[in-house]
C-alpha cells in the first residue's frame, strides 16, 4: 500500500445483531479460518488478537476488528476496502443463529482521495454498494454529508430495521471518534501530521472530556474534528461538553451540526481550529 493511503480520518463499520441468549457467545464462535477468508476479501491480515470476557479485538494489518457477540466493528486508516467485509459477517451472523438489526458506515474527508480503491472511490460509490449487499428488511436508511466550514466532512450510511433503536436503548451511551490535524510540530515530532482515536462509553462519567483535554495537550492540533453517535439523552449534554472542555486550550468551535438517524440515534459533527499565534 502506498504511503499516502494513511487517512487521519478513519473508514468505520458497525454491524449489529440480536440473538435469543444474551449470554451466548455469538458472533464470538466466528472460526479463524472463516474470519481470515473474510479479512483477505477486503485486503488485509490478522497481526495479532487477544479478547477477555466481553469481546475479541484483533489488530490487522491497516485495520482493527472488534468482535462483539452480537456486534462487529471493524475500521481502517489505510486503503482497506471495507465494505467488501458487509456481506460475509451478515451471511456468518445469520448462519449463527443471530437476527440481523442494522449498520452504521462513517468516515471524514479522505486526505487521499485518489488512493482510496472501489468502492471508496466516493461517497456515492459507498452507498450504492452497501444497498446492493444488504438485506431488503433494512427499510430505516439514511445517508448524509455533515459539512462544516472547514474542509472536513463527515459522510454518514445508516441502515437498520423497523423497532426500537439499535444498541442505544440507554440514553446516556455514546461513541466519539476524533481527528486532529496539523500538529504541533514540536509536540507532535515523534508522531504524524496527524492522530485519530475513538471513545465508547457513557455521559456519567466525564472521562471522555478528561482524555479530550490530555489528547489536545500532548499533539497541539490545528485542527479538531470531534463526531459523537449518542442516544436520545446524551447529545446536547455531549456537544456543550466538548466545546467547554477545548476551548481553554486554545481550540475555537467553528462549526457544529446535528442529525437525527432512524433507529440509529443522532450524530453531532463538531469542527474546531487552533488561536495560534
Amino acid at each position: 500500500m502506498a504511503v499516502s493511503g494513511f487517512e487521519g480520518f478513519e473508514k468505520r463499520l458497525e454491524i449489529h445483531f440480536s440473538g435469543d441468549d444474551p449470554a451466548a457467545l455469538g458472533l464470538r464462535q466466528l472460526d479463524f479460518p472463516s474470519l481470515e477468508k473474510i479479512l483477505h476479501a477486503v485486503q488485509c491480515t490478522v497481526v495479532s488478537a487477544v479478547g477477555n470476557a466481553h469481546f475479541d479485538s484483533y489488530v490487522l494489518s491497516e485495520s482493527s476488528l472488534f468482535v462483539y457477540p452480537t456486534k462487529i466493528v471493524i475500521k481502517t486508516c489505510g486503503t482497506t476496502q471495507l465494505l467488501k467485509s458487509v456481506r460475509p459477517f451478515i451471511d456468518h451472523g445469520i448462519s449463527l443463529g443471530l437476527t440481523l438489526l442494522g449498520c452504521r458506515y462513517t468516515r471524514g474527508s479522505f486526505i487521499f482521495p485518489l488512493a482510496q480503491p472501489y468502492p471508496h472511490t466516493s461517497f456515492k460509490n459507498e452507498v450504492i454498494y452497501l444497498e446492493a449487499n444488504l438485506p431488503k428488511n433494512l427499510t430505516h436508511k439514511k445517508a448524509t454529508t455533515m459539512n462544516s466550514k472547514s474542509n472536513h466532512k463527515w459522510h454518514v450510511f445508516t441502515a437498520f430495521v423497523d423497532g426500537p433503536p439499535v444498541d442505544l436503548s440507554v440514553d446516556d451511551s455514546y461513541t466519539v471518534e476524533i481527528c486532529m490535524t496539523e500538529l504541533d510540530p514540536t509536540l507532535a515530532r515523534n508522531f504524524f501530521r496527524y492522530a485519530s482515536f475513538e471513545c465508547v462509553g457513557s455521559s456519567r462519567d466525564g472521562n471522555i472530556l478528561e482524555v479530550l483535554k490530555r489528547v489536545v495537550r500532548i499533539f497541539g492540533p490545528g485542527k479538531l474534528s470531534v463526531s459523537t453517535t449518542a442516544g436520545p439523552g446524551v447529545r446536547n449534554r455531549m456537544w456543550r461538553g466538548m466545546a467547554r472542555a477545548v476551548e481553554p486550550l486554545g481550540m475555537r468551535l467553528t462549526s457544529s451540526g446535528a442529525r437525527e438517524f432512524p433507529n440509529a440515534g443522532s450524530i453531532v459533527f463538531q469542527t474546531f481550529v487552533a488561536d495560534r499565534k
